[in-house]
């Protein structure tokens, strides 16, 4: 019955539409074309000037970032370095650079 219960609900969520994940809160990542596509109509801005919302935040590599649909709209999910090792993952509106969600990047 426990196998039978997980079978239908992996077949229900691979039905499962991007346009319905995204109402349902998840996060679906733009392809390398979609991602031009969107910087070139101006719904996002490049990723260069997307880092520039963690201005200041010394000793930070860019280590990861897609460029993602949420209910609210295109954000920059970042994964950052710092010099002392430490991972830190940071969300930036695509729109108008300003950072969403993130640890507190302390300067180092």
């Amino acid at each position: 019955m426990l196998a039978r219960c997980l079978i239908i609900t992996l077949l229900l969520a691979a039905c499962l539409s991007p346009a319905a994940a995204i109402e349902l809160g998840h996060r679906t990542c733009l392809s390398k074309d979609a991602r031009t596509a969107a910087i070139t109509s101006g719904q996002a801005m490049p990723l260069g000037k997307a880092m520039r919302a963690l201005r200041g935040r010394a000793g930070r590599e860019l280590v990861r970032a897609r460029l993602c649909e949420t209910p609210k709209g295109l954000v920059y999910m970042l994964t950052l370095l710092g010099r002392d090792g430490k991972v830190t993952r940071a969300t930036v509106d695509a729109q108008s650079g300003t950072l969403v969600t993130g640890r507190k990047l302390e300067e180092q």
